[in-house]
């Protein structure tokens, strides 16, 4: 049996590409479907997010037939020339298409190296083609594997320990400087994505104390009580500030909404340690004078973009560990393959067994004297199975030991010699 793998991503196609080879969740189990025509593709998966489009297939009558009938699905179900893609395909098959599914599934191969996105989609996909009825065998212990190997590569590297995002870093900073977010309360200006994702991140960290303002209050009341937080009319920020310890900022404002001079006059009651402004919109919304008020800090996004380099940097690091948890990973599941490879000749070694005890059995018959059916059935049924799987145990141990170590093995070409001997 072959692994074949096509597909594309934000490495090979511009988006208006990917956005084309897209597969609809409504049409996907339709599309598996048509995938495996049981004669050059028998079990498929098909991962299909903003950031690629991957076919991963069984290919029983080999590589060559295997990717044509990948390309000529893809091209027939999109209703596009193969020559207006080609240039953005990748192929690959058997251990490269196995090391390649393994570093999806890991988060190397993502835009962003170890984000947690993906192993998600992966394994939803694979929910999807089980569903489907497009997974057997060979894609069930494969998929099953680079689960594992991605759940292995987040444990024992830190490829997913350093934020990379502006909202987690900016959550980081704020973590760093008072060291512990329990107690502190902190204020998210804007109820966007952005902000979304920061209060998520300090949730993470510990904070419990979240305050939302926003110029829609219906959307700060939403995002308040998702994140168990509390939601303040924007016009409230100053008279709230005082008993802020953190504020998060993140509008789509294309001016300052905090400014220096409205912010000394809130903090004059003030009885609490330094506040830690941090502005991680674009464009700014917090005015810079604010770093020059007494007890004040600000940082904006420029500041933590060197943060989020050096972090992608670490990943980077941690990545070349993971890459030989994935080599090794690659390997043990080829010897496997291989070991799964000789069905076929498993099958073969028994008959061969059993033919050879059936025709003892009929040189010796008239020996055992008088039988009954029950007897006679002991024998066929019962002793004859037992004998064959006696015998063909070492047999077929060995033949699984050569498989593993591509080792080439003449015992089932001697067994059928054996056959042939009168």
């Amino acid at each position: 049996m072959n692994i074949v793998l096509l597909g594309l991503s934000h490495k090979t196609a511009p988006v208006e590409v990917r956005e084309r080879l897209a597969f609809n969740e409504s049409r996907l189990p339709g599309a598996l479907a048509n995938l495996v025509d049981q004669v050059c593709v028998d079990e498929g998966v098909i991962v299909s997010t903003c950031n690629r489009v991957e076919l991963i297939a069984s290919a029983p009558a080999g590589i060559e037939k295997g990717i044509d009938r990948l390309q000529n699905f893809l091209c027939d179900f999109h209703e596009l020339p193969l020559h207006s893609i080609h240039s953005h395909l990748y192929l690959h098959a058997d251990s490269e298409a196995i090391k390649h599914l393994f570093r999806v599934a890991s988060a190397l191969d993502s835009m962003v190296v170890g984000e947690s996105q993906i192993l998600g989609q992966v394994k939803e996909a694979y929910r999807t083609a089980i569903e489907a009825g497009t997974v057997g065998r060979v894609l069930s212990q494969l998929m099953h594997r680079a689960l594992s190997v991605a759940k292995r590569v987040r444990t024992e590297t830190g490829v997913a320990l350093h934020p990379v995002s502006i909202s987690s870093v900016a959550v980081e900073l704020a973590n760093k400087i008072f060291g512990d977010l329990t107690e502190k309360t902190v204020m998210l200006v804007g109820a966007g994505d952005m902000a979304e994702l920061a209060a998520q991140s300090l949730m993470q960290a510990g904070a419990h104390k979240l305050l939302i303002a926003n110029r829609t209050a219906e959307k700060a009341a939403n995002l308040a009580q998702q994140y168990n937080g509390g939601a303040i009319s924007f016009a409230a920020f100053y008279e709230t500030l005082p008993a802020v310890d953190i504020v998060i900022c993140s509008t789509g404002a294309a001016d300052y909404v905090i400014r220096p001079e409205e912010t000394r006059r809130a903090l004059k009651s003030r009885r609490k340690g330094p506040l830690l402004f941090i502005d991680i919109s674009v464009p700014r919304n917090i005015d810079p004078g604010i770093a020059n008020l007494d007890s004040t800090f600000l940082f904006d996004i420029d500041d933590l973009q060197g943060a989020v380099q050096s972090n992608l940097k670490e990943r980077e690091r941690e990545a070349q560990s993971a890459e030989v948890i994935i080599e090794s990973e690659t390997q043990s599941f080829m010897k496997h393959l291989r070991s799964l490879d000789i069905g076929p000749q498993v099958v073969e070694v028994k008959a061969i067994l059993a033919q050879l005890a059936l025709n003892e059995l009929k040189r010796h018959r008239k020996r055992l004297g008088a039988l009954n059916a029950e007897q006679e059935s002991a024998i066929t049924e019962i002793l004859i199975p037992a004998l064959v799987n006696k015998l063909s145990h070492p047999l077929i141990a060995h033949m699984r030991a050569t498989a593993r170590h591509e080792e080439p093995t003449d015992t089932l070409e001697e067994l059928r010699k054996l056959i042939r001997i009168d």
